[in-house]
Formats: C-alpha cells, structure tokens, sequence
C-alpha cells in the first residue's frame, strides 16, 4: 500500500514537472511570437490614443476598454481560429499572406513618412472639429485593429509552426491575451498621463508641481516618440518579413546581400560584432521596407487615390 502510494506520488511529480515543463514551453514560445510582432505592437500603442484624443477625460478609459474588447474578440473569436485551420491544413499559404502583410506594414509606414515630408497635416486637424459619436469611434478603431491583430497572429504563427494544433492553440491564445493587456494598459496610462500630470501639478508642494506640469508637457513628445519609433519598426518588420519570405520562396539574391552584409560587419567589429551585425540587418531590413512601402504608395496615388480624388470633385 505504502509502495503504491509512494509510486502514485512520484507519478503526480513527474506529471507537475512535465507539465511546468510544458508551461515553460509555452510562456517561451509566446514571448518568440511577441517579439517578431513587436513592430506592430508599437505601431498598435501608438495608433490608438488618437481615437480618444480630444474626448472628455472621463470617457478616455471607457473607450479604450470597449476598443480593447473588440480587439480581444478580433484575434480569439476571428483571427485565432482561422490562423489555425490555415496552419493546419494550408501551411503552404502562410509565407505568401505573411509577406502581403509585410508589405502591408511597409506600406502603412512609407505612407506616414510620406505625409510627414509632406507636412499635410491640414485636412486632418479641420475634421477634428467634429468629432463622432463614441460607437463610430470604437467601430473604427476596432477596424484598424483588426487589421493589425491579423498581422500579429500570423507572424506570431509564423514562430510556432512546427509546433502541435494544440499547442498552437494554447501559445496564439497567449499571445492574443497579451499582447492585447500590453497595449491597452499602455495606451490607458498614455491617455491619461496629462490628467494625472494636471492633477499633481495643482498640489502644494514644489517638487510635486514641478513633476506634474512636466508630465503635462512630456504628453505631446512622448505621443511623438511612439510615433517615430512605431513607424521605424513597421518599415524594419515588414522589411524583415519580405526579406525572409523572398528566401523561402527561392528569391535569394536580396537577402543573400543582407546576410552577407550583417557577417562582414561582424566579423569587422570584434566584441560588438553582434550589436553592430544586428543593427546592419536592421538598417538594410527597413531599407527594404522604405522602397518597397514608397512603391506601393506611388502605385495607390496614382491609381487609388486619384480616383477618389476625382469621384470626390464631381
């Protein structure tokens, strides 16, 4: 009896350490998967804000709940599924739809710089006069994310492919979890940074004043910084992917150059080869993503939008 109990134990402990195992397994695939979507988690945090922006303080935090729940449904309800199946049983399609959203990515990025070179900001700012009514916001906004939580999932996919249907399942599902709290605790804290910088500011105390009123002043810079860096990084992932997806498919001249490059220059810098070959793939990855987004932008000028244009004139 005392030996079977003993064995049972010993059963129960082995099954915990495989199972810790295979959470492990788990929390390190996801946190793969997150990363290489990371330039559309930037791009994520620093597109929402702006759909609250000019929005009475106390309606701020309710919006984005509401966006983020849409989010959630997007990528568990939508997305998860049907990333899944296609893993499933279309593996083959996932190189060509990773590399449309790449070009998605490079697309979306090259525009922003576009119009920041541009400096036509104009039309942009007279139509936040009015602004819409909270559903219309939301509506939007869910519609924009789900185009990004698509991108997420499949290049989130895209790491755990030769991983089992379930534990597919089970790291998507993670990933989808959060990378959705992430962002959307982050853009709360964003969002509401002037409030609480206001807040402070009114307080007695030098120090306590002095710290408020630079959070207040800190709100712009910081939305601007979001917005550099998430655009970088929609050119440097989308570049990326094209990179790579290119090789797969059996176009290896383009990123034969990049690799060539990233090991001359780490071979060239002794003890930072690695930062510098890292950095070297990334400049020439956004580089890639720079041209190939500036292309499609020309190509959607041209065609896209000059016929809006002219359907709007008359």
């Amino acid at each position: 009896m005392a030996g079977g109990l003993v064995a049972l134990l010993d059963d129960v402990a082995t099954l915990a350490r495989a199972a810790a195992a295979s959470v492990d397994d788990i929390g390190a695939a996801a946190g793969r998967a997150s990363a290489k979507a990371a330039g559309v988690v930037v791009d994520d945090t620093a597109v929402t804000p702006q759909y609250v922006h000019g929005l009475a303080a106390e309606r701020e935090i309710p919006i984005i709940k509401r966006i983020a729940m849409g989010s959630l449904r997007n990528k568990l309800l939508i997305l998860l599924p049907a990333v899944l199946l296609l893993s499933q049983f279309l593996p083959w399609l996932l190189t060509p739809i990773l590399m449309i959203g790449g070009a998605y990515l490079c697309y979306e990025g090259a525009e922003k710089v576009w119009h920041k070179l541009r400096g036509g900001h104009g039309d942009h700012a007279a139509g936040e006069e009015t602004l819409p009514d909270e559903d219309t916001i939301v509506s939007g906004a869910v519609r924009t994310d789900f185009i990004l939580s698509a991108e997420i999932m499949v290049i989130s996919l895209n790491e755990v492919v030769d991983e089992g249907f379930w534990s597919r399942a089970v790291i998507l599902a993670v990933v989808a979890v959060g990378i959705t709290v992430l962002v959307y605790g982050v853009v709360g804290l964003i969002v509401k940074m002037d409030d609480v910088g206001l807040s402070l500011s009114r307080r007695p105390g030098k120090a306590v004043s002095r710290l408020g009123h630079g959070m207040v002043k800190a709100m712009p810079r910081l939305l601007a910084v979001i917005t550099v860096v998430g655009t970088a990084a929609m050119l440097w992932v989308g570049g990326h992917i094209l990179l790579v997806g290119s090789d797969e498919l059996g176009l290896h001249a383009v990123y034969g150059a990049v690799h060539h490059l990233e090991e001359a220059a780490h071979e060239a810098t002794g003890a930072l080869g690695g930062v510098v070959g890292w950095l070297v793939n990334t400049l020439a990855s956004a580089l890639v993503g720079l041209v190939v987004g500036a292309l499609i932008v020309l190509v959607m000028n041209l065609t896209v939008h000059r016929r809006r244009t002219h359907t709007g004139s008359h």
